[in-house]
């Protein structure tokens, strides 16, 4: 059944690995399920309601990608674009979190739209060869530093690493005066209890990749945590269960206001969940079907139209459970580094975000510090790509290289893209080369630019 569901010996692979390869990625992720429920309870929403769309959401639609397009990419609800949810619905200075709600289901409408219509996929044929190689390991950089702050091997001082809002764009002035990431950096102390673990869980798993044993990662995220017990790090709750249900007596499903969204005339919100939505999903899924070896030397793949269609589903699909925008993980590549490669991937991490909803105790567990050198390899892993670009071609090369810097440096994977486009398309213009320029690309180069613009004025 499992090889006629995911083909497992066409993508030279077993089940075992795939398994492992769920796993890894689940427990790189899991932290979502905790994070997410702190972010929108600003809004004013349960945390436990939050918890259970969380798990149920990220579950049910990863399942889909894996059985549906048969992709080793797990979706959730989305960090950054979760913050900017809460910064909309506020509570007692925002709008109601059902209305912001209603605004996340319209732009995954949106987005269905888009995908039915083949608009997204023309994106995968639009963007050159050497922004798609770029967005790789510009991904590969923006984990890496999640990674080193996870780790607290670097302390960091950040600004706002979402869209900004209009309010925080007129009380700075405008675009170009906001910091989308405040640089003020410094080296952790070792002396950190949690530095200390990252750094002995980075001794582990470089040693186990290097030593090419199956499950490096699953395996050096698993000693890490049990090193982190003595060292107070991994914290053990007195009286603990590892099976407990969460209280499913304030859900949010079903409770959106999509009337509400409409007559406040909130296009701004919605045009920034699908702006970013967008861009992020594009690079997300490129970078790691890219990674995991499913495109083809063009970078293109016949599934990701339906990868684009799983994922637009899954953003009204976590509206209706009461959550922010579902979309793709970058966390995904871990388990593509443990050799995943099909949907049996994704579906193992589905399954895991499900069981989540009983094993929530066993899953907050896993500190960050045992997750982050897991994070930091598989930048490595993804960096490599960078040998495929043609730096020496400035038209090529700057747009690549901006493309890769703006995303760990702006905490945002939109942006990254968004540069890359509009440099490409201005110096092949500017040399004379528009014939190598898509028509799609000039569409993207404009609404990126009105995009920032209308923010800028506003």
């Amino acid at each position: 059944m499992l090889e006629r569901l995911f083909k497992l010996r066409e993508y030279r692979t077993d089940a075992r690995t795939e398994i492992i390869a769920g796993l890894t990625t689940f427990m790189t992720m899991s932290y979502i399920l905790f994070l997410n429920p702190n972010i929108l309870a600003a809004t004013g929403m349960s945390k436990d309601a939050v918890f259970f769309a969380t798990a149920v959401a990220a579950g049910l639609v990863t399942i889909a990608m894996g059985l549906l397009v048969n992709f080793p990419i797990a979706l959730a609800p989305g960090m950054g674009l979760n913050a900017y949810f809460a910064t909309v619905a506020a509570q007692h200075v925002g709008i109601p979190w059902q209305t912001a709600l209603g605004a996340v289901f319209i732009s995954g409408v949106i987005f269905i739209i888009l995908t039915v219509t083949k608009i997204r996929q023309m994106l995968v044929i639009a963007v050159p060869n050497s922004i798609k190689k770029a967005i790789i390991v510009g991904i590969g950089f923006f984990i890496t530093m999640l990674g080193l702050k996870m780790s607290e091997f670097m302390v960091i001082k950040a600004g706002p690493v979402i869209p900004p809002t209009l309010e925080a764009l007129q009380k700075s002035g405008g675009i170009a005066n906001l910091q989308f990431f405040e640089w003020n950096m410094s080296l952790g102390s070792f002396g950190s209890p949690i530095t200390l673990l990252a750094l002995v869980g980075l001794v582990i798993s470089a040693l186990l990749m290097a030593k090419r044993i199956k499950g490096a990662l699953l395996f050096g995220i698993i000693l890490t945590t049990l090193i982190g017990i003595p060292l107070g790090v991994t914290e053990i709750p007195a009286n603990f269960r590892p099976f407990a249900l969460p209280n499913l007596s304030g859900l949010a499903v079903g409770q959106l206001d999509l009337a509400g969204a409409l007559e406040l005339g909130l296009w701004t919100a919605i045009f920034t969940f699908t702006f970013v939505e967008l861009f992020d999903t594009f690079g997300t899924l490129v970078g790691t079907a890219g990674k995991a070896g499913l495109l083809d030397e063009k970078g293109q793949s016949p599934r990701l139209g339906k990868a684009m269609l799983v994922d637009a589903c899954g953003v009204s699909f976590g509206a209706l459970m009461g959550t922010s925008t579902v979309t793709a993980y970058v966390e995904s590549t871990a388990g593509i580094a443990e050799g995943g490669r099909t949907g049996l991937t994704a579906v193992t991490t589905g399954v895991l975000f499900l069981l989540a909803i009983v094993l929530a105790p066993l899953a907050g567990l896993i500190p960050g510090a045992a997750t982050a050198p897991a994070l930091i390899i598989v930048g490595l892993l993804m960096a490599q790509a960078v040998r495929e670009i043609n730096f020496e071609d400035f038209s090529e090369g700057l747009p690549a290289f901006l493309t890769i810097v703006l995303m760990p440096f702006t905490g945002s994977i939109a942006n990254g893209i968004a540069a890359g486009i509009v440099f490409y398309a201005l110096l092949k213009l500017t040399g004379g080369r528009t014939r190598e320029v898509h028509w799609l690309m000039w569409v993207l180069t404009v609404l990126v630019l009105a995009r920032y613009l209308f923010l800028a004025e506003h």
